[in-house]
């Protein structure tokens, strides 16, 4: 599996990645994508809401279940994939890339330090 290095990583199985400033990439992981299977639909109604962490921000549906997707860190939702409303499938092929989830503008950069290294997070998944 991959975990790649300039990520933290959520035990909830998402990803953020810290851009320029105060905004961040989120998605879930390659494991999460690979529990789930399939993916066929992505719903997000969230945007431009200020939610806490671990708040729900949308739900990913698989082909055998679905499963709702959670915040790492507090901050306001600024965007959201539009790719993921005809191409869900962007999620299994590329997790960490064309299958990003969301933007958001962080509250608290410190809150993204806090969360697990990639090496954490694969002893998480890696018993």
């Amino acid at each position: 599996m991959n975990f790649p290095e300039n990520l933290h990583y959520t035990k909830d199985h998402e990803w953020i990645r810290l851009e320029e400033g105060d905004t961040a990439v989120i998605g879930i992981t390659e494991f999460a994508q690979s529990e789930l299977g399939d993916i066929v639909y992505v719903e997000i109604e969230t945007l431009n809401q200020h939610l806490g962490a671990d708040a729900v921000f949308g739900t990913v549906e698989a082909v055998k279940t679905v499963s709702d997707l959670f915040l790492p860190v507090s901050g306001t939702i600024t965007e959201i994939n539009p790719e993921l409303n005809n191409k869900p499938e962007l999620i299994n092929n590329d997790p960490y890339g064309e299958g990003w989830m969301i933007k958001m503008k962080v509250d608290n950069k410190a809150e993204v330090e806090a969360l697990m290294t990639a090496t954490a997070y694969s002893d998480l998944v890696q018993g």
